[in-house]
């Protein structure tokens, strides 16, 4: 009871709140509600934004200057997803600068030759675009454009298989990646990809993609693409030149070297490529059937070049007796390393080894291997002395050099003893000139005398004077 009260009091001292009105109440549960509507709706109506997985080497933009080559890099791509490549390949603006067309190219060369050039090109035209004529015509256009270049070889099959022997560094992925292996043209797409190949080494130019020496495809990125010009895109590649004086015409002048390689890898798609000829990892090291790899060939075997300058990429060498003739390629790629030109000659006999360039006829004979390497003009040959070790083939035999002739002893003009003047002869002097006149000889005689010729001794013969030519 006492409780009761005391609450009884409490509340008649407390005075009431008055309630809120209902249009508040009404105002509050709204912003209350739009609160929590609106992040919602931002979320579900702002546009996804796409983050990159760039790569992690800042692109150069430098320009090369006409002074120095442009280095050729080998195919690598970034780590992106195809559509986000396509995002990236977009964001690269085409070039605004003139596009003008190639020059019209015309193959030259022995039958043999031309037969591997267009094979060549044909492979590249269906590995790279499939069999679509466009698409072909674009790749062929490209490499024919590479050929003429400095900064590549100087033949059709130096351009397309450049870097093949090498997983990593092919310019062209089917060269290396194994598509040549593992699928094949139909012969009806192997011959159209072959008419076309024939057509741009015949005149045929491709105007759309102009002086390009690049392109790729756009679900992929490589690592040059934003350090070039994209000038063009047909269907689903995109093309690109050199910037500065390297993508102009002019830069444009080298001339054809008019020998194209065997390519054994060609072997399989062209009868004109069938045989032992050269690549360094698959003809140069054939033997018995087995390949020795160069990497197997330790640092310490490996000798040092002649000089310095030119003659760093020149060496001479002494192989010792007991080591394997197929191990002397191996040892050669070894040494030569990533030179470009390389020239390495090797002998078994060290007394025949010559210090220094040029060896002598009789050196040059008894050499028993040989390697040359120049990727300008996409060459690499191993030849061995057949004489001294059996090979094979003959291809891979040097030519038998014909031996050093004596030299002839010409004969020289023997000298005839002259009997010497008497005193009388010599104070008189040397004999008179005939039809000369003195006043101390005696007046001519009306009768003509009898003419007769007195033999002289013979003089030594003096040395012939060569008569002097206008």
């Amino acid at each position: 009871m006492l409780m009761q009260s005391r609450e009884a009091a409490f509340a008649q001292a407390e005075p009431r709140r008055p309630a809120a009105p209902l249009y508040l109440r009404i105002f509050v549960a709204l912003l209350a509600l739009v609160a929590m509507a609106v992040p919602v709706l931002l979320v579900s109506k702002t546009q996804r934004v796409v983050v990159h997985k760039r790569p992690p080497v800042v692109i150069s933009k430098r320009v090369v200057p006409r002074q120095e080559l442009p280095p050729v890099e080998p195919i690598k791509l970034q780590e992106v997803a195809p559509e986000d490549a396509r995002e990236i390949n977009a964001a690269i603006p085409f070039s605004t600068l003139p596009n003008p067309a190639a020059r019209a190219f015309h193959l030259s060369g022995a039958a043999d030759s031309q037969a591997r050039a267009v094979d060549c090109l044909a492979a590249a035209g269906y590995y790279e675009a499939g069999d679509d004529a466009k698409g072909q015509r674009a790749v062929a256009q490209v490499i024919i454009n590479r050929m003429r270049h400095p900064a590549f070889p100087k033949t059709i099959c130096g351009v397309v298989f450049q870097g093949s022997e090498r997983s990593t560094g092919c310019q062209f992925t089917f060269t290396c990646d194994g598509a040549m292996l593992r699928y094949s043209p139909s012969p009806a797409a192997w011959q159209r990809a072959r008419d076309v190949a024939r057509m741009a080494l015949n005149g045929s130019v491709y105007r759309a993609v102009g002086h390009a020496t690049h392109y790729h495809t756009n679900w992929v990125v490589p690592y040059w693409s934003a350090s070039l010009e994209k000038i063009t895109s047909v269907d689903t590649h995109l093309f690109f030149r050199w910037t500065g004086w390297w993508g102009t015409p002019p830069a444009f002048n080298r001339g054809y070297a008019g020998v194209e390689p065997n390519i054994p890898k060609m072997a399989r798609l062209s009868s004109v490529h069938q045989g032992d000829e050269t690549n360094p990892l698959e003809a140069a090291l054939q033997g018995d059937g087995s390949l020795i790899d160069p990497a197997t060939i330790p640092d310490s075997a490996v000798p040092n070049p002649v000089g310095a300058g030119l003659d760093a990429n020149h060496f001479l060498v002494v192989l010792d007796k007991k080591m394997n003739a197929d191990a002397f390629a191996a040892l050669a790629i070894k040494t030569c390393g990533e030179r470009l030109y390389c020239k390495f000659m090797a002998w078994t006999d060290p007394k025949l080894k010559p210090a220094k360039l040029p060896a002598a006829p009789a050196q040059t004979a008894a050499m028993s291997f040989s390697y040359l390497r120049d990727q300008a003009q996409g060459y690499a040959k191993a030849l061995w002395n057949c004489q001294q070790f059996k090979r094979p083939s003959p291809l891979q035999c040097m030519r038998v050099q014909p031996p050093a002739l004596a030299p002839v002893a010409v004969a020289q003009p023997v000298a005839v003893a002259t009997p010497l003047p008497d005193a009388k002869s010599a104070v008189a002097g040397p004999p008179p000139l005939a039809g000369v006149r003195r006043k101390t000889d005696p007046a001519p005689t009306t009768l003509k005398p009898s003419v007769s010729f007195t033999l002289a001794a013979p003089k030594a013969s003096p040395t012939p004077t060569p008569t002097p030519k206008n």
